[in-house]
């Protein structure tokens, strides 16, 4: 539910990005954060625990990915503060749940 908010999150913000950015920074944002839920689903609906955990580490890969596009609009100052701190603090949200679902995911087989 949290990789869902994120989406959500993502969305709203990188509406406030400049309009040049429509097919850069914001189309490369949407589609990280789509794959973040996508592929933690697909992941547990997998029966096997190598199945399994190439999906949350797919996941986890995507949810890296858009750190550093939040980092590049830090950088580039596309965003305005606030967005900064919401958007950060949703991923460290959905960062912790991944990680403790993954820690999860190994000990139990």
């Amino acid at each position: 539910m949290e990789a869902m908010k994120l989406v959500k999150v993502v969305y709203e913000i990188t509406k406030n990005l400049p309009i040049k950015e429509k097919y850069g920074l914001s189309s490369q944002m949407r589609r990280a954060v789509i794959f973040i839920p996508c592929n933690i689903a697909e992941g547990a609906a997998r029966c096997g625990k190598r199945e399994s955990m190439q999906f949350y580490k797919i996941a986890r890969g995507s949810l890296s990915e858009l750190d550093t596009q939040l980092e590049l609009c830090k950088m580039l100052k596309l965003l305005a503060l606030s967005d900064i701190i919401l958007l950060t603090k949703h991923l460290e949200i959905v960062d912790s749940l991944l990680s403790g679902l993954i820690r999860s995911r190994k000990n139990r087989f």
